[in-house]
């Protein structure tokens, strides 16, 4: 197996030390509406705005960068908190998979209106789009209407062939170009799904001692469809 240092650029948050800076993302076609979000702050169209992508879609990289560039705080809204009313009203703050840990509708109405009121701004992550939050509070559901949503899409092959590739020499790990094709022609087309092939190709070469051939690939590849493979990303 051979080794080389980690090279850069990837839209995504892993372990093994990748990449995380805004000047590391590959500004793609599926990622360039949510880039452009942060790149605009502060002009938003919206004080609220929801970003909503996948699983390892790379939603909570962008959330990072951004909280991170306008010292946003990350609140919790799962239940009644006037702590975090107030966080939202002296300014930014950050929500992260919302639509995965739930949030209280009264709650979450009185922080949007706090951060209406006050001039501030909310960065909402979810997988879904605010319609399938299921909403039952009318006033949360129009100022929701209101908010700006933009999503990141599915990555094409391109996309997909150059995040293997990082992925793998987040690991020091150099694989066939050959390879990372046959795989983009064969696996489920999402991040996730390279993030934890990746994973266990590393795994099994090194409890093995061998080099990460297309056999291997195959066998992960089996592993994931029987369902044997999970990795859990946001």
């Amino acid at each position: 197996m051979s080794r080389r240092p980690p090279t850069r650029q990837l839209p995504l948050q892993f372990s093994h030390d990748p990449a995380s800076s805004r000047d590391d993302l590959i500004v793609s076609d599926r990622l360039s509406a949510a880039v452009a979000i942060v790149d605009r702050w502060p002009d938003w169209p919206s004080p609220v705005v929801i970003v909503a992508g996948p699983t390892g879609s790379g939603k909570s990289h962008l959330a990072g960068i951004w909280a991170e560039r306008v010292g946003a705080r990350s609140v919790d809204i799962r239940s009644p908190d006037a702590g975090a009313i107030e966080t939202a009203s002296r300014g930014p703050v950050l929500i992260e998979d919302i639509d995965r840990n739930g949030f209280d509708e009264t709650a979450l109405f009185h922080l949007i209106n706090a951060v209406r009121e006050h001039g501030t701004a909310a960065l909402i992550t979810t997988r879904l789009w605010p319609a399938g939050w299921n909403v039952s509070l009318p006033d949360l559901a129009s100022r929701l209407k209101a908010a700006t949503v933009v999503e990141i899409g599915e990555p094409d092959e391109e996309l997909l062939a150059q995040v293997l590739v990082k992925l793998f020499a987040d690991r020091q790990v150099k694989v066939d170009d050959k390879l990372i094709f046959w795989l983009v022609a064969r696996m489920e087309r999402s991040l996730a799904a390279a993030q934890r092939i990746v994973t266990r190709l590393d795994q099994l070469a090194l409890a093995r001692g061998s080099r990460i051939t297309r056999a291997l690939a195959a066998e992960v590849l089996a592993e994931m469809e029987a369902g044997a493979v999970d990795t859990e990303l946001s």
